[in-house]
């Protein structure tokens, strides 16, 4: 169930004693997994209030309690933003709600980082590159998820192939996001510190500075990109270029090349897990949202194309992928030279086989073959013809001189280097 401002505020005097609140208002957060409230106290001091509606949200306060004590003074103290303290926390049956000191700065919506100063899009740029920096033991002292890039990826197939048993995802979205999945040199970057959970909410600007970051809940090893996910999906390139250079010249390692467009595959595919999210809760409403946010996405890229994101362009529906073309077995068998050129899928076999037609009346000659003069026959080369070939029968006749009738072999000199023309005869006859 959903708790009131005012509940909460009835909360937070059991979590943190001596707590006297005077004044209280909602904060933004995210609703399906959170309640939360502004709270004033006797003093002037302002406090948050954060309380899970399911059991999962609450393990992941409960897991951002544990990472905000792994950031000892000395690692805060490198930041150039704030990070929540927990002052207190109550439970509630199977549900744990924190109250947290009150940072200064208040959250801003996408439009409004946007189209704010141009100062702003750095310190985004520098946060993001702390963030990043930060050491990898302090994830992993902590005992949470790290993931090489091999295992990042394998993990977000998994999670394709969840979403793709709802029957709920369109067809193009589903073949866009697999081609990205499987396309191996998109997923070559080094792994670092995440936020996990990265967006305007977690972000508090105060005088056109980054003055602290929250949200702490999915701290971990693996991807970047996923932190730059809600910059991708504003669509505002020149913001997003902006927030990319700050960081870039910020950052310790130098980022890699595709860290944009797994930003963009990230953003996109959020809305296949929030389907997921909401068939898994029965939330109908969540599902409904979902499903027409994907639809509206299968429509703008069907419509406009939308942001690259494989490095391998998309193979056109129906159409077979070029990559995967093979060359058949009558050219490839008959000792062909490779073909070179311009990338044509069209392969010129290096000789042409003429089916002889039947004629049933009378033995084929050697000399009329039409397959003779198309065929070049070099002696130091072994031919696999294409079509079913068959010697003609040696006929017993008198020996002749005649070096293109087979069985006159005696009457060749040893430098004879003479070929002789192939012959072919109806398949049927043979």
């Amino acid at each position: 169930m959903r708790r009131k401002p005012i509940e909460l505020a009835a909360i937070a005097t059991a979590a943190v004693p001596g707590l006297t609140p005077t004044a209280v208002s909602s904060a933004p957060d995210d609703p399906a997994d959170f309640d939360s409230a502004l709270l004033l106290d006797s003093e002037g001091k302002r406090w948050r209030v954060r309380s899970p509606r399911h059991a999962e949200a609450s393990a992941r306060l409960e897991t951002e309690f544990l990472v905000l004590r792994a950031f000892a003074p000395a690692v805060r103290a490198e930041l150039p933003f704030l990070m929540p303290t927990v002052a207190g926390s109550v439970r509630l049956g199977t549900l744990t709600t924190f109250v947290y000191s009150h940072l200064s700065g208040t959250t801003r919506s996408v439009e409004e980082l946007t189209s704010g100063p141009a100062g702003l899009a750095r310190e985004i740029g520098s946060a993001l590159a702390a963030v990043h920096d930060l050491p990898r033991s302090l994830v992993s002292n902590a005992d949470l998820p790290s993931y090489t890039p091999n295992e990042f990826r394998q993990r977000r197939l998994n999670e394709l192939d969840q979403a793709a048993t709802t029957g709920k995802i369109p067809a193009a979205l589903l073949r866009r996001w697999e081609h990205a999945m499987e396309d191996v040199s998109l997923w070559r970057f080094n792994p670092c510190v995440v936020h996990g959970d990265l967006h305007e909410d977690n972000l508090l600007v105060e005088a056109g500075r980054v003055t602290a970051v929250t949200g702490w809940t999915d701290l971990r090893i693996g991807d970047p990109a996923d932190d730059f996910a809600w910059l991708v999906a504003s669509n505002e390139q020149d913001f997003i270029d902006a927030v990319l250079k700050a960081y870039t010249s910020s950052r310790r390692d130098v980022p890699d090349q595709h860290l944009l467009r797994r930003s963009a595959l990230s953003a996109e595919f959020a809305l296949a897990q929030y389907l997921v999210k909401g068939l898994a809760a029965g939330d109908q409403d969540m599902v409904r949202e979902a499903e027409d946010m994907l639809e509206s996405l299968a429509g703008d890229i069907a419509e406009y194309g939308g942001r690259p994101i494989s490095v391998e362009p998309l193979p056109a529906t129906g159409s077979p992928d070029e990559a995967g073309t093979s060359v058949p077995a009558s050219t490839t068998g008959s000792g062909a030279a490779p073909v070179s050129g311009g990338g044509s899928s069209a392969v010129t076999p290096a000789v042409t086989v003429v089916p002889v037609p039947a004629q049933p009346a009378a033995p084929a000659q050697p000399s009329a073959s039409p397959v003779q003069a198309a065929v070049p026959v070099h002696p130091a080369v072994s031919i696999q013809p294409a079509v079913h070939v068959t010697p003609i029968p040696v006929e017993q006749t008198e020996p002749t001189a005649d070096p293109a009738v087979p069985g006159n072999a005696e009457t060749k000199g040893p430098d004879d280097t003479s070929t002789a023309a192939i012959s072919i005869v109806n398949a049927k006859q043979g």
